[in-house]
């Protein structure tokens, strides 16, 4: 009997209930009843020889075998998922899964989409906007853009840095004629980004009116957990914001932003690609590094004239 595995279907409905310790949220996963998801665990049990769960008044708990049996199949399931996804990886389907930050896939991915499209319609763009870390062999990612300072990546990833990150103060164009100097930013409406707070150094209002030779003193301005928002309040005039280049770029090329001071804070921070190794020799992912290399080149103009001051030689 041991030799003999039972249906993979039985096998997956006790994988999920294990994992839930709930038929009811088990059969919900797996999109069927709860009486076909019994079954399921019910024909596993005659053909194992014995109880794998303990039915409880409002509640199930495994049996010493079900607790043998729970960790391997959800290893291979995962493994299963895993396989089924590098397989898929290996067809050319015309789809190109990116995910990147909420900010970066509104403020920059979005807007370029359209012109993506036109240069590229053989290629289907999905976005998954997430800050959370990408399992490129569990999750059905193609590629990954990350904001941070880099490092090691690991051997089996292909990585490739697109673009530096600085920051300057952006207002609405009729903001700026109230606000012309540096020093009458004092007493402008500032406008606080936490999605950065973890810079170290830090890039932040103390050290742009530091690297200006002024001291903000006490900090006032609304503050926001994210700064796709803190630039669009900015643009519809509520306050200045230290914007960072890679998010405001089309907002100034609009108009819609101004920059009008030369002083800018750079960071070691910066956007890098992420994918597979080996994968950014294949055509579509090729077509869409190489768009990326052209559009982000595009932003370089924004620096011209800039007395660009780094973090890290601003004083505390």
């Amino acid at each position: 009997m041991m030799d003999r595995l039972p249906p993979l279907t039985a096998l997956r409905a006790f994988e999920a209930a294990a994992r839930h310790m709930s038929f009811a949220r088990a059969a919900d996963e797996l999109n069927v009843t709860p009486a076909a998801l019994s079954f399921q665990i019910k024909s596993l049990e005659e053909h194992f020889g014995a109880p794998l769960f303990r039915r409880l008044n409002r509640a199930v708990e495994l049996t010493e075998a079900g607790k043998a049996l729970a960790p391997g199949t959800t290893d291979a399931f995962q493994m299963l998922q895993a396989a089924w996804r590098a397989a898929g990886r290996t067809v050319d389907t015309g789809v190109l899964t990116v995910t990147a930050g909420p900010a970066f896939t509104a403020k920059w991915l979005a807007p370029r989409l359209f012109d993506f499209a036109q240069s590229h319609p053989e290629i289907e763009l999905r976005f998954a906007a997430s800050l959370r870390l990408m399992d490129f062999e569990r999750d059905d990612i193609d590629i990954a853009i990350r904001f941070g300072f880099g490092g090691d990546d690991g051997p089996n990833l292909y990585s490739e840095k697109i673009v530096g990150e600085w920051l300057t103060p952006m207002m609405h164009p009729d903001l700026a004629a109230r606000f012309p100097t540096p020093e009458s930013l004092l007493n402008a409406p500032l406008l606080h980004q936490d999605d950065i707070a973890w810079l170290r150094p830090a890039c932040d209002w103390t050290a742009w009116f530091r690297a200006n030779g002024l001291e903000l003193g006490e900090i006032h301005g609304a503050r926001f957990s994210q700064a796709d928002h803190a630039i669009d309040a900015a643009q519809a005039g509520a306050g200045v914001v230290l914007g960072r280049i890679t998010l405001t770029d089309r907002a100034l090329r609009d108009r819609r932003l101004v920059a009008p001071f030369q002083t800018a804070i750079s960071t070691d921070a910066h956007f890098r690609v992420l994918c597979p190794k080996g994968s950014e020799e294949k055509p579509q992912f090729k077509a869409f590094l190489e768009w990326l290399r052209v559009e982000t080149c595009k932003m370089r103009d924004h620096g011209q004239g800039r007395h660009m001051v780094r973090a890290d030689d601003i004083g505390g």
